[in-house]
């Protein structure tokens, strides 16, 4: 069986390896065999492997999220069949050809396009929480978040408009600007030095900012979001600004804290939140343009393609489509 393995800790283009591993067993009870077919490769997935984020022990196959099909399901499993789809667990080590894992809070997935479902693991639960987790927003409020145009951001803003929560979005690229606002972003704005300003010109002085998610660390931010509020960074390639426990934040009593979703409890918060995603995906609601496949043997490629920038999946099936 193929896989990609690390055997120490260290920058991915030198200990990330295509191995040859066993078979994994037959699914025991409440357990079940699965075939990945695409796994995304995520600035996240770059941090665990070079032991930024965590150590579990070595060797270790990485792989953050994915979709894969069942194979064979163990005894006392219901609810799941050969031949279903589901999404992989967060940490499930996605990046080989098969695997066993618990078929707790698996479900059949909807027929949609499996590249699109290999990302709802990860990138919709993060923007669920988003909404969810830091104040009791409601319809008509508003959220604030950078990077919009990232699978989270795209996220945010297809599950903020189904709960009639209003966002503004802060880009890099003036070309995805018109794009965002098709797809339901009700502000998208430029990024740069008088971004808050320019935010605040279109939405109102006083309108509250409760929560600001970040997916890289912004000062702006913290001029954005309202007293007393929240700004939360999910993503692992940028850190918490320096000042994110000096004058502003402290004069403005904000907590300023890292959004992980896998802090969260799966079957309670993040189940739902995968359910919903996979819904609104088959229904053409959620949608991540993916820049580039790669198959496994080609890893190296891939990571270089991730650091010019879009979304980059592996093609662990060869003969997925």
């Amino acid at each position: 069986m193929k896989a990609i393995q690390i055997t120490e800790y260290g920058r991915s283009l030198d200990v990330l390896k295509l191995v040859d591993l066993p078979e994994p067993a037959e699914p025991s009870a409440g357990e079940v065999l699965v075939a990945v077919v695409y796994a995304p490769l995520n600035f996240h997935d770059l941090r665990f492997i070079d032991g930024a984020l965590m150590r579990p022990p070595l060797p270790l196959v990485p792989g953050n999220e994915g979709v894969a099909r069942v194979l064979r399901v163990g005894p006392g499993v219901g609810g799941l069949a050969e031949g279903d789809h589901v999404s992989l667990p967060l940490l499930s080590g996605s990046w080989r050809e098969r695997l066993v894992i618990p078929a707790s809070g698996l479900s059949p997935l909807p027929d949609a396009d499996l590249k699109q479902l290999s990302m709802v693991g990860g990138n919709p639960p993060t923007a669920g929480v988003a909404l969810t987790e830091y104040a009791s927003l409601g319809e008509g409020d508003w959220i604030v978040q950078n990077c919009a145009n990232g699978g989270v951001g795209r996220s945010l803003i297809a599950l903020a408009r189904k709960r009639g929560i209003k966002t503004v979005n802060i880009v890099r690229r003036p070309d995805v600007i018109d794009e965002l606002k098709a797809i339901g972003a009700d502000v998208v704005v430029l990024d740069g030095p008088d971004v808050a300003q320019r935010v605040r010109d279109q939405i109102g002085a006083d309108t509250p900012l409760p929560v600001v998610v970040g997916g890289a660390a912004a000062d702006q931010l913290l001029e954005l979001a309202s007293p007393g509020g929240t700004v939360a960074y999910y993503s692992n390639a940028d850190g918490v600004p320096a000042d994110a426990g000096g004058e502003l934040a402290t004069r403005k009593k904000l907590t300023v804290t890292k959004l992980f979703v896998g802090a969260f409890d799966r079957q309670t918060k993040l189940v739902p939140l995968v359910e919903e995603a996979a819904a609104m995906v088959a229904a053409g609601e959620i949608d991540v343009p993916v820049e580039a496949v790669y198959p496994l043997d080609q890893i190296d490629e891939a990571i270089h393609h991730l650091h010019r920038g879009g979304k980059i999946l592996l093609k662990v099936d060869p003969f997925a489509q």
